[in-house]
């Protein structure tokens, strides 16, 4: 049990971090200021009170802020990576 409490800490901070970096990177980038626009909607309850378990956000009005500065500063790293794919010169000796 200790092994998984242990990991469950690790992914706790791993996480904590991880908010912590999208909302430095999206107030570094003025995506965060002034707090005057209004958001509503209504969603699955459940969907709340697991996000706000995974991230360790308590209020409404940060884990939409995360969420919504999470999609705005996304890199498309995978996509950009896929097309890549075969441009790398075949002969280029990568040393292994």
């Amino acid at each position: 049990m200790a092994t998984t409490r242990k990991a469950a800490q690790r992914t706790e901070h791993t996480m904590k971090k991880r908010v912590d970096a999208v909302v430095k990177v999206a107030r570094q980038t003025g995506l965060i200021g002034e707090k005057s626009a209004r958001i509503a909607g209504r969603v699955s309850p459940i969907l709340v009170e697991e996000a706000k378990k995974r991230t360790g956000l308590q209020s409404d009005t940060d884990l939409i802020e995360f969420a919504l500065a999470n999609v705005a500063i996304e890199d498309n790293f995978a996509e950009e990576f896929k097309k890549l794919e075969g441009t790398v010169d075949p002969t280029l000796d990568l040393e292994f």
